[in-house]
């Protein structure tokens, strides 16, 4: 059996051409999904009954089992799933007063082992298909106490480049008017810095936000952080992002996780600053989520608010991000690696 997300709904419109069916169903079949939340093709009521019947004996359309969920005291909402295959990934839901944002995974377990990220710490397991990353979309939209979905970042488990087919065809679908029908500009893409999907990405046509995982300004200390440096260092990723805000005429975002100890020094802020100015990007500062099992910290807030404000003085766009979720372990992987560790 197939996972119907997996399809888009030209592919669906084929598919039922191929069965003598007539292929408008395939919109009344989104719309089911995605417009109302049915998981059930009993349910589709508009369509025949012999219709019904080879969809069920064709496909699924939950593959994703809800094994844990936490909710924050700041309304932030975990949710930790187990695959078909017994794999673990999570998604997460933000909501803020005017917009609810999931947060959703890509792959199960995740290569690049970055210092500060939990999801790595076991490995990487496998990618994600087209079909489990929407149904995360879904989940949230149906079921999470937020109860709508507005933005969608890939800033779940993985690195949504190292699965650049399964990722694109979910932003397509997920932009698509039949479907989620999210704009492009509310689609954030994050990657730890693979620079040919950068490259790749910003010939998609697509205005999708691209946030990119930098927290160091030199390769050494980042190399420290981000193994990733040694293969795709900052010069050539700096070079590669700044294509990117020129082909697609979208700000680049540089995510920058202040760590106790290692990145949060003034020296660490004049080199951030010296590699953002003159271009058009932003800075998200974030004090990173208390982690046991690595052993990392926060800076005190007042070396965060110094560190901020050397930028702002040199004109960098720059915001202070509060941390979600602090009490439920939502940073990247802690759930997962808590439940794996039992």
């Amino acid at each position: 059996m197939k996972h119907i997300l997996d399809f888009s709904i030209i592919e669906l419109a084929k598919t039922l051409e191929s069965w003598q069916e007539k292929s408008y169903h395939s919109k009344q079949i989104f719309s089911w999904i995605y417009k109302k939340g049915v998981t059930d093709f009993s349910a589709m009521s508009d369509l025949s009954a012999t219709l019904r019947d080879r969809l069920k004996e064709e496909f699924f359309i939950s593959s994703l089992n809800l094994i844990k969920s936490q909710r924050s005291l700041d309304e932030t909402e975990k949710l930790l799933f187990t695959l078909k295959d017994k794999n673990l990934i999570e998604a997460v839901s933000i909501p803020t007063e005017n917009r609810v944002t999931g947060c959703i995974s890509t792959q199960a377990g995740c290569k690049f082992a970055c210092l500060f990220c939990a999801s790595g710490q076991s490995g990487f397991k496998r990618n994600l298909t087209c079909g489990e990353i929407i149904e995360q979309a879904l989940y949230l939209k149906n079921k999470s106490t937020a109860g709508a979905l507005t933005h969608i970042v890939f800033m779940g488990t993985g690195e949504p480049l190292d699965n650049y087919d399964n990722v694109l065809k979910a932003v397509r679908i997920i932009n698509s008017p039949e479907s989620f029908q999210i704009a492009a500009r509310r689609i954030t893409i994050s990657t730890c810095g693979i620079i040919p999907g950068i490259k790749k990405l910003s010939a998609e046509g697509l205005q999708i936000e691209l946030s990119v995982s930098l927290h160091a300004a030199d390769d050494q200390t980042r190399a420290k952080i981000m193994p990733v440096d040694k293969r795709y260092p900052l010069k050539e990723l700096i070079t590669a992002c700044k294509e990117y805000e020129k082909k697609t005429n979208r700000q680049v975002t540089f995510e920058y996780v202040l760590i106790e100890g290692l990145n949060s020094s003034l020296q660490s802020a004049a080199n951030l600053a010296k590699m953002m100015k003159g271009w058009d990007c932003k800075v998200n500062l974030i004090p990173c989520n208390p982690i046991k099992e690595l052993n990392l910290e926060p800076p005190e807030k007042k070396e965060t608010l110094l560190f901020k404000n050397y930028l702002v003085k040199l004109g960098i766009n720059v915001t202070l991000r509060k941390s979600r979720g602090q009490d439920i372990e939502a940073a990247c992987g802690q759930l997962r690696l808590r439940y794996e560790n039992k």
